[in-house]
């Protein structure tokens, strides 16, 4: 356990100042610089930055939800408790909160960008660009974790075996 402590204990230290870095961005950075994007565009698309805010804040609001888990997770692992039921319902909840990212990305992508498409002014492909490559990135995150929970039942159920044996 001494060598766990050695990642777990810093993790958890990285863990904190993530989250409380991803509070400062919600609290003072995300809405000062979509509020400084409102007032630059012309009235007909000052919906987008708005959207873009509740976007990004629902984004992070995620990653926060994620940090929890994985903190709780690191909790199980200290305590030996790696390969209990309450191990899969934390990753259940990564995997569920990623995936209403993901589904939430694709919504917003896709209303940016076919609004963009139809507004010849806007033919600036940046920010579906960029969130096409956010999507792809949680994509791949989400499926990892999916392989990552059945390695999980994979070892959960042959510990139980070797339990059984001994």
């Amino acid at each position: 356990m001494l060598k766990l402590d050695r990642v777990i204990v810093p993790l958890k230290v990285l863990l904190v100042l993530l989250f409380l870095g991803l509070i400062v961005a919600e609290v003072l950075s995300v809405p000062g610089q979509f509020m400084e994007s409102a007032r630059e565009v012309r009235p007909e698309f000052a919906h987008i930055p708005w959207l873009m805010l509740a976007f990004s804040l629902l984004v992070l609001v995620a990653v926060q939800v994620i940090i929890v888990c994985i903190w709780r997770l690191l909790d199980l692992v200290r305590g030996e408790r790696i390969f209990s039921e309450q191990a899969f319902a934390w990753v259940d909840a990564i995997v569920w909160t990623i995936a209403a990212v993901w589904l939430l990305m694709l919504l917003v992508f896709g209303y940016v960008a076919g609004f963009i498409f139809f507004t010849p002014e806007l033919r600036d492909p940046g920010i579906p660009v960029v969130l096409f490559g956010i999507g792809l990135a949680t994509s791949v995150v989400l499926l990892l974790m999916i392989v990552m929970r059945a390695l999980l039942g994979q070892a959960a159920a042959i510990r139980a075996d070797l339990a059984d044996v001994i």
